[in-house]
């Protein structure tokens, strides 16, 4: 099915379990939309809007709720590029769970990875905060969130070093998944967008710290990669 927003050009494949966002697509003008003045310019395009963000969100929410039934899951959170959408999925989840026959009880932890510098992944995993992973052992239903899936390689690891802690069944949420020839071919089993291989930001995306603060998902300029160089 292809999905076709009025006055633009952006055009979005529907297929099993994501929206498509074409090489070709370029996404919007800055102007269409509120973009903090700190950045207008540093960015080339809005990608995704925030409205379209939150739609696929609640989806994804409703598919969780579908998948997994009345057992309990633990939510883990990487921080800090999946806070925001950790937390506005998990108010969809718990706005179904207040207004349908059925409810999934769930716990939360937080984990914090560092594995980029600039634009690049350097390929080093770093764990440097949050709750002490040995608080999964045993654990029944382990959903671990992410807000973009690059390579895969991180994902890998922190899967590879989940397994020490022997949880039963471990689920993976990204909300965007690069295609990219770097990829190692891991495919996450719940994914919001898939998209091209450009460097985005924002909806707490971030590049050196920077546009975690601005709602919308947005391509960086090149000039922005150069402002804000580590």
């Amino acid at each position: 099915m292809l999905l076709q927003y009025k006055e633009t050009l952006c055009t979005y494949w529907e297929l099993p379990g994501r929206l498509l966002i074409t090489d070709q697509e370029e996404g919007y003008d800055l102007d269409k939309f509120c973009i903090p003045k700190h950045y207008s310019d540093d960015l080339e395009r809005v990608y995704i809007p925030h409205g379209l963000i939150m739609d696929r969100t609640e989806r994804l929410a409703r598919d969780i709720m579908k998948a997994m039934g009345d057992h309990h899951i633990v939510a883990l959170c990487v921080l800090k590029g999946g806070y925001k959408f950790f937390a506005d999925l998990l108010d969809y989840i718990k706005a179904l769970n207040r207004n349908s026959d059925r409810s999934i009880p769930m716990t939360v932890d937080f984990i914090r990875l560092k594995s980029y510098c600039n634009d690049q992944s350097t390929g080093d995993i770093k764990v440097i905060g949050g709750d002490d992973l040995s608080t999964l052992t045993g654990k029944a239903y382990l959903f671990y969130f992410q807000d973009i899936i690059d390579t895969g390689k991180t994902m890998q690891t922190l899967l590879n070093m989940l397994k020490d802690y022997k949880p039963n069944m471990v689920k993976v949420v990204s909300l965007l998944v690069k295609r990219t020839p770097r990829s190692v071919g891991y495919r996450p089993d719940f994914i919001g967008f898939e998209v091209p291989d450009k460097f985005v930001v924002g909806y707490a995306l971030d590049y050196n710290e920077y546009f975690r603060d601005l709602n919308h998902i947005c391509v960086i300029s090149e000039g922005g990669k150069r402002k804000y160089k580590a």
